[in-house]
């Protein structure tokens, strides 16, 4: 017989902020285009690796069409959340997911549904 352990209600809370910021579809897009940055966006003009410090947030404005602000309030929305990191070189801030952080919370979701 397998048991199974369920999840705390700590651990059932950590996913609220991940739905909430996944709920509007710009912000689950730009997730889906960082998994592969190099294919969204244009790494000739990147001043870092993109796997390694991230997508410059002006790339991203630039590809999803929205303003400066509403992407950085999008990105910090995804990062309050835990599925960015982010990471200032110069004045320019990158994000890139923090694909260990997705996985836990993928685990906590599969083990609580």
């Amino acid at each position: 017989m397998t048991t199974h352990t369920e999840p705390s209600l700590d651990a059932l809370a950590q996913l609220l902020p991940v739905f909430k910021a996944l709920a509007n579809p710009v912000r689950l897009q730009v997730l889906q285009w960082l998994r592969d940055p190099e294919r969204h966006f244009p790494v000739e003009e990147a001043i870092a690796d993109p796997y390694e410090a991230g997508v410059c947030v002006s790339h991203i404005q630039a590809k999803t069409g929205l303003a400066q602000s509403t992407v950085s309030a999008y990105m910090a929305s995804l990062e309050r959340a835990g599925l960015v990191r982010s990471t200032r070189i110069g004045k320019w801030t990158h994000y890139r997911r923090d694909e260990e952080r997705i996985a836990r919370l993928v685990d906590v979701l599969g083990r609580s549904l």
